[in-house]
């Protein structure tokens, strides 16, 4: 499979290129701008010290996220839907992916009845918007837990992160399994996937689809074990991200 180039010059198994801007933003207590390629997602925490009503008393904290896309992220211009009057579908789909994605990997009481607000704005598209949103968040809401630790929000000793957390695009073309799709190869694929899962290799969400003919048990092991193997390399990215200094 590795002996077979793609169009960028990758091998299947191969991700893009995977750079994160850890500190991008000035104003926000945790962000990161992450770049899969030539998708680029800036990805911000904002810290509040407190909990929706429903929460109040519960001795938990609350991770809540927002996704949206940049009119011209794309190669047409978009209206923005607060225009629109209205959210769509796939915004909602993706808002909510992500956070159940970073609850996935936060112990809640650890975090005290504290909320962080993600947002994730694509600034440029070009296939695995979610995935880079998810891997990047994470760097985001990491630097936000710390800020709150160093303004006493959260206990010195406390552990709201329990493991990473990050995504991938996986697919099939030309029956070959591919890993991290570009856009050009995500809207030929046979088969497209986006997998999300934690620092050890336990699945929160797998969204699989064939979008010709049906997938069979070891076509969907192959893609799982591939996208395993890109959450694997995501999650030492994000490690090394959150462990330069300067930021």
């Amino acid at each position: 499979m590795t002996d077979l180039i793609r169009a960028d010059g990758r091998t299947p198994d191969q991700l893009r290129e995977v750079v994160i801007e850890r500190g991008w933003s000035a104003h926000a207590e945790g962000s990161a701008l992450i770049s899969f390629g030539r998708t680029k997602v800036l990805c911000t925490a904002s810290f509040t010290n407190g909990v929706p009503r429903w929460m109040n008393g519960s001795g938990k904290g609350w991770i809540t996220a927002e996704y949206s896309m940049l009119p011209r992220s794309t190669n047409t211009r978009n209206d923005r839907e607060s225009v629109k009057g209205r959210i769509g579908g796939r915004t909602h789909e993706i808002s909510r992916l992500i956070g159940r994605s970073l609850r996935a990997v936060v112990d809640t009481k650890g975090l005290g009845e504290n909320t962080i607000q993600i947002d994730c704005d694509v600034l440029q598209a070009d296939g695995g918007t979610r995935t880079a949103a998810i891997t990047g968040a994470y760097v985001a809401l990491a630097d936000a837990i710390e800020w709150a630790r160093e303004k006493k929000f959260v206990g010195q000793k406390a552990k709201p992160l329990i493991d990473t957390v990050s995504a991938v695009s996986v697919g099939i073309i030309d029956g070959t399994p591919m890993l991290d799709l570009a856009y050009v190869e995500d809207v030929r694929a046979e088969t497209d996937m986006n997998v999300v899962a934690t620092g050890r290799g336990l699945f929160v969400e797998v969204q699989g689809t064939a979008e010709g003919a049906p997938f069979d048990r070891r076509e969907l092991d192959a893609l799982l074990d591939l996208a395993l193997g890109g959450t694997a390399d995501l999650a030492v990215i994000q490690a090394a991200a959150l462990a330069a200094q300067g930021e």
